[in-house]
């Protein structure tokens, strides 16, 4: 049984790689949803992010495509207090920014979504800096006084505008951001190490990337002169153009082999073991996708295997 990790300085404990639920009702219909659901929760994993605007960007879909069907398949279970569930706030068309009262609407339309009393990790989607942070703290610490959310984070925020959050919390007593989701993986480490990292550490948060295999790039299935079949295709692609690309790709079939692991596993284990790193999210929209993800919990890279990964991404 793979060992929890606290979460912060919250009372969560969480699997070592949250799922992530942007594909649910886009790329993975509701069946396939709750077979990919099943099999992570059957292989130890308790941690789903999603967020009210997965997945608005379709044709057809209004946003809270996600929550809902996380919500069916948790009331079908009836494991809810066995799951951690993270959502978002700011980009659901109907519930845009981060006013109070729309923090306040927003939490409640992702409730109902979601089909629960509670949401335990409740994050800002995209700062708006154009909010001041007490109006965005006093609604949020509402939202926990009422019970409605157990605890709050930030996500895409600037290391100014998270650190005057936490100083306005503990000056007021106010609930605390605990986790921080940034853009973070072997090819995209300049948005979150210096500042933000640093911030992050001294104040105790946990790192819960997003992109953690830049869509889809780090799988290892991206080479040259291949075509890959998927949503995410293009933005997967443009990292084989750069240098630091192909290094990482190399350095990544290199340590695979040495371990007879799949190369996302290697990938997803580097991000696991920067400092302040929880859990990086993936993403599966079949169960075949898996295994490769939640190997994550099991594979340690030597120091060495960790610096070269450091060096080729550099």
């Amino acid at each position: 049984m793979t060992s929890l990790r606290k979460l912060g300085s919250s009372d969560l404990e969480v699997f070592p790689l949250a799922l992530g639920g942007n594909v649910f009702g886009w790329t993975a219909d509701e069946a396939t949803s709750f077979a990919v659901l099943d099999a992570y929760t059957a292989a130890g994993g308790n941690f789903v992010d999603t967020a009210d605007a997965y997945s608005a960007w379709i044709e057809g879909n209004k946003g809270g495509e996600s929550e809902t069907i996380i919500g069916k398949w948790v009331k079908a279970r009836g494991n809810r207090s066995d799951v951690v569930i993270a959502t978002k706030v700011s980009q659901h068309p109907e519930y845009q920014g981060l006013s109070a009262a729309n923090i306040k609407a927003a939490a409640d339309a992702s409730l109902r979504r979601l089909d629960t009393d509670y949401i335990d990790l409740y994050y800002t989607h995209f700062d708006k800096p154009e909010v001041p942070v007490e109006e965005i703290i006093g609604a949020l610490d509402e939202l926990v006084k009422a019970g409605k959310v157990r605890h709050i984070a930030a996500s895409n925020i600037s290391a100014e505008r998270l650190q005057a959050s936490l100083d306005f919390s503990d000056r007021e007593g106010l609930a605390r951001y605990v986790a921080l989701q940034p853009h973070y993986n072997l090819v995209s480490r300049d948005t979150y190490e210096g500042p933000l990292q640093d911030l992050a550490a001294r104040a105790g948060l946990a790192a819960v990337p997003y992109f953690a295999l830049a869509s889809g790039f780090l799988t290892g299935k991206y080479r040259p002169g291949t075509t890959v079949e998927s949503a995410r295709a293009q933005g997967a692609a443009k990292h084989l153009e750069t240098e630091r690309g192909q290094q990482v790709l190399t350095a990544l079939d290199e340590i695979a082999t040495a371990h007879e692991a799949p190369v996302p596993t290697v990938a997803l284990a580097w991000l696991a073991a920067q400092p302040t790193v929880t859990a990086p999210i993936a993403s599966a929209r079949t169960v075949d996708q898996l295994p490769a993800l939640l190997g994550v919990a099991e594979l340690r890279l030597t120091d060495g295997e960790l610096k070269q990964l450091t060096e080729a991404s550099a």
